[in-house]
């Protein structure tokens, strides 16, 4: 794979960026509420896999039923019904299936989540360093309108120069102004991913170094281990859970009881067991004759397994579609940043070779000021390069699924 490059910053002190993964991670509601919705499905797994309730029912008999050796008084029935062997399994099976899913959604979602952090984290420092471009800039213009002026004043220079430089002066004071308005809607964009005040200040990198590092990622390594990949795939097989459940729920369910029947003695005559009480085990076993709804669960189970794996095909075609894209991003990014690395240097060089010759002739300040401000746009665009390739770069983590 080709060789790219990789920004590692460098912060003046503080937290890091990963330090502010972690503050998202465990303070961000919506994730936060995926992990409880894992949480919630696991509590479903003894509910499905319990044994139906024993049922208990009582009798008395308003007018006793005489039998041999007494009149029945009362009966007590005690019911526990047992579904066919291997149903609680299967249903436990697919209900802890649907659970892990949802833990790999809720992966899914920390990735995500991460990747929106970085999005948000990046443009601060590129609006900071705006204003410490713009900030250096109204400098060097302040500067030249010194000398401009002081040639003026001494005959070597003319009046427009000075005023050119006074209109651009204004036009990067306002600029200026406009950028630090700027900061309030991004602190507020990020701070609420972190579940914060909008006002509250972060760190930000005072530098950017370029370290290099090749990508031995390939697009088939997506499908090895990527949370949504997973989840769908143990969707699947929590689908061939439930259509194996619903096959042994269309089977008879066997019950086993116990009858107690509270018996009076006879008093008008003597006979053997004369009012002792009768107990009778019994069994029951259910008749599943409509099977319409049987077979109705058994076709569900078998369509949402051919859902699950249509849904799975889908995404793995997105993940490799954006997986292009992302490496086209970060090779385009990269290629930018060396463009505009040479053309600064080049820049410069160029401004100094103009206000030298200025400073000896007085002539081409227009010259002097169209390169600086020419220098000033491809300072601020490397600025806006390295950003996007960080925010690229942070894409194409989650879309591998990178830990």
């Amino acid at each position: 794979m080709t060789i790219i490059f990789v920004l590692t910053s460098i912060l003046s002190n503080g937290q890091t960026l990963e330090d502010y993964f972690k503050v998202a991670a465990e303070n961000n509601p919506g994730l936060l509420s995926q992990y409880k919705d894992f949480e919630a499905a696991l509590q479903k797994v003894p509910q499905v896999k319990a044994l139906p309730d024993p049922n208990l029912s009582f009798g008395y008999f308003i007018s006793p039923v005489e039998t041999r050796v007494g009149p029945q008084k009362a009966r007590f029935s005690l019911t526990q019904m047992f579904p066919w062997f291997g149903t609680l399994k299967a249903q436990g099976d697919a209900t802890a299936l649907m659970a892990e899913a949802k833990y790999q959604s809720f992966l899914d979602a920390r990735n995500k989540l991460y990747y929106e952090v970085s999005a948000a984290y990046f443009p601060l420092y590129e609006l900071k360093e705006w204003v410490r471009i713009e900030e250096d800039n109204i400098a060097i213009l302040e500067s030249y309108r010194t000398v401009s002026n002081t040639k003026f004043k001494n005959g070597l220079g003319s009046l427009v120069d000075v005023l050119r430089v006074d209109v651009l002066l204004k036009e990067a004071r306002t600029n200026l102004g406009i950028l630090k308005h700027k900061e309030i809607p991004l602190l507020a964009s990020f701070n609420k991913l972190l579940d914060r005040k909008e006002d509250e200040q972060i760190n930000i990198p005072e530098t950017f170094g370029a370290n290099v590092l090749p990508i031995d990622y390939t697009k088939d390594s997506l499908v090895v281990d990527h949370p949504l990949l997973n989840s769908l795939e143990l969707k699947v097989k929590a689908a061939e859970a439930s259509e194996r459940a619903a096959l042994k729920q269309g089977l008879p369910k066997v019950g086993i009881g116990l009858d107690y029947v509270m018996v009076d003695e006879r008093t008008d005559m003597v006979v053997p067991d004369n009012g002792k009480d009768v107990l009778m085990p019994m069994l029951t076993l259910s008749l599943p004759l409509f099977r319409g709804k049987y077979r109705a669960a058994e076709k569900e189970a078998q369509l949402m397994q051919e859902s699950y794996a249509l849904q799975k095909k889908e995404v793995t075609n997105t993940l490799k579609t954006n997986y292009e894209m992302a490496v086209f991003d970060i090779r385009q990014q990269t290629d930018l940043i060396s463009l505009f690395d040479e053309q600064i240097m080049e820049s410069e060089q160029a401004l100094n070779l103009l206000f030298t010759a200025y400073g000896n002739s007085g002539k081409d300040f227009e010259e002097v000021l169209r390169m600086q401000q020419q220098l000033l746009k491809y300072t601020k665009l490397k600025i806006s390069a390295l950003t996007q390739y960080e925010i690229a770069l942070a894409k194409f983590n989650y879309i591998t699924a990178k830990k």
